[in-house]
């Protein structure tokens, strides 16, 4: 069984983070790393991802900037995404040759990792084979957006567990006009614990993948 390294980074600004993936991932290719599975959170942050359309951020940079949200052009897959406080980020840097380079395999298996989760919390959630992502009726509980280079992957997964809802109102969440964004603690009716939730995920994680994980510290650059 492979060994998956976590680290539990905590509050995060997403450029610290993306420099901390493309160094993870770099190691990766060169053989040097383990898989690892970075979680944590970020501050207010609105990103675009190759595909996003600006005309999705549905309010002005100075409107952005009275609410305290910054915006990030990324390298993800899919369109605008809002991250913040309360929403569980997780970036798996992992290869994919294991899964005989299947990308469609690997969204499957974290959308797996996401429906499991909130099984747990006994909240029924589901795929939508038009897109990316996990569901609750038709409002999105968790965003995917991800890339890959040599097959070793970056970005992942931003699970809504408590953020704050009223920033979904900025933009079209994934680009979609007609659907709006949830949490976990919006559907079950009260606040949940981030960590309750990180602990399951990290276990569902590890079996869906068929990985071994391990928490470490994370170490200095």
């Amino acid at each position: 069984m492979a060994t998956c390294i976590v680290y539990k980074l905590g509050m995060v600004e997403y450029g610290e983070a993306y420099r901390i993936q493309r160094r993870l991932r770099n190691k990766k290719i060169n053989g040097k790393l383990a898989d690892v599975l970075l979680i944590l959170e970020h501050p207010p942050t609105f990103t675009i991802g190759k595909s996003g359309k600006l005309e999705n951020i549905l309010v002005s940079n100075a409107q952005l900037r009275r609410k305290g949200i910054t915006l990030f052009c990324t390298g993800r897959g899919g369109d605008v995404t809002y991250h913040g406080p309360g929403q569980l980020i997780a970036y798996p840097i992992v290869s994919l040759k294991r899964m005989g380079k299947d990308l469609h395999y690997y969204v499957h298996a974290l959308e797996e990792v996401v429906i499991r989760t909130l099984k747990d919390f006994r909240l029924c959630a589901h795929r939508d084979e038009s897109h990316a992502g996990v569901w609750a009726g038709k409002e999105e509980v968790a965003a995917i957006g991800i890339s890959i280079r040599k097959w070793i992957t970056m970005h992942g997964i931003a699970l809504n567990v408590n953020p704050n809802l009223e920033h979904f109102s900025c933009i079209n969440p994934c680009g979609f006009s007609d659907r709006q964004a949830t949490s976990v603690s919006k559907l079950l009716g009260y606040p949940v614990s981030m960590e309750r939730v990180i602990n399951r995920f990290i276990s569902h994680f590890s079996d869906v993948f068929e990985t071994r994980t391990v928490l470490r510290l994370f170490p200095e650059p």
